[in-house]
């Protein structure tokens, strides 16, 4: 638990330009730039990482642990799609952050989730997501081709997955936890609802300060 712990502080401290630019600036050209903007992203991008991370141990949890995770990296992708041709989500942030304090609460809780409920979930979840990885490829200065966008979705979809499984499988074998009621599933559900309220207040705390400003 101490090396999940430590994992989460030096995340917290990486520099939110990294999150978003793998190849730091570079113009992706290539299919293998591609695949590397698309391993990166969910690496860099601490929000990401931690929402795959309660999602694969809430997965485990359920009767169809290595199919509900894929309900997510469809829906993911569905939002990377929508979001590079031009359709916009409301409030990604917003329900990005929400979903780290949800899912996150849910493992906190002991309680496990039924196959259809957690899929729904999942993938509700995976469209913001998505549509956050898409706004950053679609941000590219000149766009990118076919090839590219083939490539990072492939990384994309490859890197969660496998991220999401290894998830319920370290739980399972190095924290012992067998059920949902284990203490240290619970802790790391802790850990990610904690890193979503850490985001949260990061996400009103201009608002608020200018408030306060204003009415001084």
């Amino acid at each position: 638990m101490k090396r999940l712990l430590t994992a989460a502080g030096l995340t917290l401290a990486a520099s939110p330009a990294l999150a978003h630019h793998p190849l730091n600036g570079m113009p992706m050209e290539t299919f293998a730039h591609g695949v590397l903007s698309g391993v990166g992203h969910p690496l860099l991008g601490f929000d990401h990482l931690f929402f795959v991370l309660a999602m694969g141990i809430a997965a485990f949890f359920t009767a169809r642990r290595f199919m509900a995770p894929a309900a997510y990296i469809g829906a993911m992708l569905a939002g990377c799609a929508l979001t590079t041709i031009g359709f916009v989500l409301p409030l990604t942030e917003g329900v990005i952050v929400a979903s780290l304090i949800v899912l996150g609460g849910i493992v906190l809780s002991g309680r496990a989730l039924t196959v259809v409920p957690a899929m729904a979930l999942f993938a509700g979840f995976g469209l913001f997501h998505g549509a956050a990885f898409g706004a950053s490829i679609a941000g590219q200065e000149g766009g990118v081709g076919g090839a590219v966008m083939l490539g990072y979705f492939i990384g994309l979809a490859a890197l969660q997955y496998a991220i999401a499984i290894g998830a319920g499988y370290a739980v399972e074998k190095f924290l012992g936890a067998r059920d949902a009621t284990a203490i240290n599933a619970r802790l790391v559900g802790a850990m990610v609802a904690g890193v979503g309220v850490f985001l949260a207040l990061e996400i009103v705390e201009g608002p608020l300060v200018a408030m306060i400003t204003a009415a001084a």
